[in-house]
């Protein structure tokens, strides 16, 4: 009874709050009121990211290296003579997906590229859960356990795979929808205009988040209860401004996409590869998976659990307007493409959609107090603080992996062409390297060598310069040795014919690599190659060697040396599609 005096008295004066605390046992006294409210924990939560991010300063995100190594250029960094002879800007290439670029060139050189790579992670992981949990209070007022709970999509798929300015502008869009409702329902005009200018600086962020948006205000438009579904006036009043809303938010977003001089996949056709019914289907695990699928489903059960037996017990308060919007994008999520346009995991996007707008838009338990209060809190800080804890463990795994690729690269003299290859092996990595890859097998190192950009000033052929979504350009004298966005290839492509012609359509810089590049930066060395196992080519010296990273210098003083034949290279018909 003493702790429900103390939670119903907390709006009241301080001196009352503290004469009524006063009769508590001592012990009671500077816990109960605290750990009893959800702010406590999404406060400790966004301390212990902050941390996180503050130690590891690359951690396992895949893209971030490259995010990192671009930011490096437009702070700065082009203003090396050799940097600038192989990057240049161009505005006009990209007019959406560039909200990191416009930040690091005009805030990256004050603060420089570093902090602001970092704080840019930050946002990313939590402005999305943080933006939800906004939403969820304005909508139904308070605070509440489950706002605990929505923490648990900081570490979804889309945040691992390094998309950061899709995350980032997932929680703006937030933000931007509870200004929607800050504005109020009477000011037509005012509201329209404002959304016409959210939409345009979503669409620089990332085209999506504006999408996002516009779904999440056409849900906060439609009647909160079901029963008013039935009124026709009211129906028909909410779809006319959702149709108005359409108009101004479309504008502003085909506007910006289209005045780039090129869409992404640069000309390319549309290329649409679909995922199967059952990667459809799983697809939708992506919004709560991180490095291990297994332990975070493990760790989401108990979410799971409070909203089942809040809806079997009649005990959850529901927007149904912001659900139909989430079921919408609930079909988007089985529907979507997994790769279009040049741009790869188009469905990992809308899962985490649904997730962070269905949580946003139900409350389980809405009345909870006393010991089922202390449940929820209990059950939702418990899965939330686990996974973060589990994430650490795995981010302290890849830092020992970004320390030999910077080890391997510190005798990589500036003004160097690097050639980046990989160990492939064939089998999971062992526990202790499961950092490397993520959800369906994904490796979160591919990008690890663009390090030799930012911390070596050297030239690495996969930078992200992707047209309608980079600014950053080659130049003509480097072209021929980069791609808009690259893999890491196998080093049985240096050494077999046949897996060099595999790789050409998609990594044309392999031919002729030896008069191209000064050197070849292996990763993932301490595993044998799927074709060639630890064989490395002839006229490459060995710099230096970490373990999980080696450096080679590339003799062009000897001619090349025939190709390796059988039985150490595959024959093209061995050769499957991955």
């Amino acid at each position: 009874m003493a702790l429900n005096l103390t939670f119903i008295h907390m709006t009241t004066g301080p001196e009352r709050v503290i004469k009524e605390q006063s009769a508590l046992p001592r012990a009671q006294l500077p816990y109960n009121s605290l750990l009893m409210h959800s702010g406590f924990y999404v406060a400790l939560f966004v301390l212990a990211v902050a941390v996180l991010v503050a130690i590891f300063r690359v951690p396992p995100i895949l893209d971030y290296p490259n995010h990192l190594a671009r930011i490096f250029l437009l702070a700065g960094g082009l203003d090396q003579p050799f940097l600038s002879s192989a990057y240049a800007v161009d505005w006009s290439q990209a007019r959406t997906n560039i909200g990191i670029d416009l930040l690091a060139y005009w805030l990256g050189p004050l603060i420089g590229p570093e902090v602001l790579a970092r704080s840019l992670l930050f946002l990313a992981i939590v402005l999305p859960p943080l933006g939800a949990i906004m939403l969820n209070r304005a909508l139904f007022g308070k605070d509440h356990p489950f706002q605990i709970a929505i923490l648990f999509l900081a570490w979804s798929t889309t945040l691992i795979g390094g998309f950061i300015n899709f995350q980032i502008g997932l929680g703006l869009a937030f933000l931007f929808a509870l200004l929607d409702l800050r504005v109020g329902q009477r000011r037509l005009l005012f509201i329209s205009l404002w959304r016409a200018v959210a939409c345009f600086v979503l669409t620089l962020d990332h085209v999506f988040a504006a999408g996002f948006y516009l779904v999440l205000s056409a849900g906060l438009e439609l009647p909160r209860h079901f029963r008013d579904f039935a009124n026709r006036r009211k129906l028909g009043a909410a779809a006319s401004r959702i149709v108005l809303a359409g108009v101004v938010g479309l504008a502003p977003i085909v506007a910006l996409v289209f005045s780039a001089k090129g869409l992404p996949g640069d000309g390319q056709a549309v290329n649409l590869t679909w995922n199967t019914p059952l990667l459809a289907l799983s697809n939708f695990l992506s919004a709560i998976t991180s490095y291990s699928t297994p332990l975070d489903v493990a760790l989401f059960v108990p979410i799971a659990l409070i909203i089942v037996e809040a809806r079997s017990r009649h005990k959850i308060a529901v927007h149904f307007g912001l659900l139909i919007s989430v079921s919408f994008l609930f079909v988007l999520s089985l529907l979507a493409p997994r790769h279009a346009m040049g741009t790869g995991w188009i469905s990992w996007r809308f899962p985490i959609m649904t997730l962070l707008a269905g949580a946003a838009a139900v409350r389980p338990f809405p009345d909870a107090h006393g010991s089922m209060r202390r449940w929820l809190i209990g059950a939702t800080a418990s899965a939330v603080f686990a996974r973060t804890l589990a994430v650490a463990v795995f981010w302290w795994q890849g830092e020992q992996d970004v320390t030999a690729v910077q080890r391997a690269i510190a005798a990589l003299p500036p003004n160097s062409s690097v050639l980046p290859v990989a160990h492939q092996h064939p089998n999971p990595t062992a526990w202790l390297h499961a950092s490397r890859s993520f959800f369906w097998g994904q490796d979160t190192i591919r990008h690890l060598p663009t390090l030799a950009t930012s911390q070596r000033g050297a030239f690495v052929p996969t930078l992200f310069t992707a047209t309608g979504k980079q600014p950053l350009v080659v130049t003509d004298k480097f072209r021929d040795i980069s791609v808009p966005e690259g893999n890491l290839v196998s080093t049985g492509a240096l050494l077999c014919e046949s897996v060099r012609n595999a790789y050409l359509p998609f990594a044309p810089y392999l031919a002729d690599w030896r008069d191209r590049f000064d050197y070849v930066l292996v990763v993932n060395a301490d595993y044998p190659d799927r074709y060639v196992g630890s064989v490395m080519p002839d006229g490459l010296t060995r710099i230096s060697d970490a373990g999980f990273a080696a450096l080679y210098a590339v003799d062009k003083t000897t001619p090349a040396p025939p190709p390796v034949e059988k039985p150490l290279c595959p024959s093209p018909d061995a050769l499957d599609d991955k």
